[in-house]
């Protein structure tokens, strides 16, 4: 494991774009880092949510969260031409899939994540994409896994389950995600996982897609801060 510097993103898991900027302004002005066009927002505007948030902040890292699985290098090398920095591949897609990806993040000058969502041994999976190519591991427990297990009287899952085994068999940052509290996510650079990312449920509600009430700016301007230290 290696000591990387902690970042700050939120997961703009939305479905109107203006809501979308609105959101990412907030963020930036609370000192957010990074902004990720979300599935969801992907789903409903397409390439050009990315091509709004690249034009609203110029000088903010975009992840686009394709979640890539078939046509890698073509999806990677769409976003990149519309504005993202960074994409999204994931481990459960065939090996060919992630080179493919790793290969316009080198032609385009973007960076690769590896998501190792609904993977067996994540791990493995996130070893396995670092010695492909990717730059970032996503270390994912998904939404759907989280509430269904819980509906049917499980335990609560989260990606702190086995976040100790991603840290130590990988040598690139790590991002955990899937619905950790504020204090969890504070916590996540001290536990090896330096990319913090403040979505759903503490800024997006999940349900809706829409912005969580309350006020979003003070609650990011207090995360950064005590990320920061």
């Amino acid at each position: 494991m290696r000591t990387h510097p902690a970042i700050v993103q939120i997961s703009l898991d939305l479905i109107d774009l203006d809501e979308a900027l609105d959101t990412a302004r907030i963020a930036v002005e609370a000192g957010v880092d990074w902004l990720e066009a979300g599935t969801p927002l992907l789903l409903a505007e397409g390439l050009r949510a990315v091509k709004a948030l690249r034009a609203a902040l110029p000088n903010h890292p975009i992840v686009a969260d394709l979640k890539t699985m078939d046509g890698g290098y073509l999806e990677a090398e769409m976003m990149a031409k519309a504005g993202a920095t960074h994409v999204v591949v994931m481990a459960r897609a065939h090996a060919e899939t992630i080179k493919a990806v790793v290969r316009a993040g080198r032609d385009y000058n973007i960076k690769v994540m590896g998501d190792n969502l609904a993977c067996d041994d994540k791990a493995v999976a996130s070893r396995f994409m670092e010695d492909l190519g990717v730059d970032y591991i996503v270390h994912h427990t998904g939404f759907d896994e989280r509430n269904g297990i819980a509906a049917a009287g499980g335990p609560r899952l989260s990606p702190l389950d086995e976040l100790d085994a991603v840290v130590n068999a990988v040598t690139i940052p790590v991002q955990a995600v899937g619905g950790l509290s504020v204090d969890e996510a504070i916590e996540m650079p001290k536990r090896g996982a330096p990319l913090v990312v403040i979505g759903a449920p503490l800024a997006i509600d999940a349900n809706s897609f829409s912005a969580a009430g309350g006020d979003l700016k003070a609650l990011l301007t207090e995360i950064t801060r005590r990320i920061r230290g």
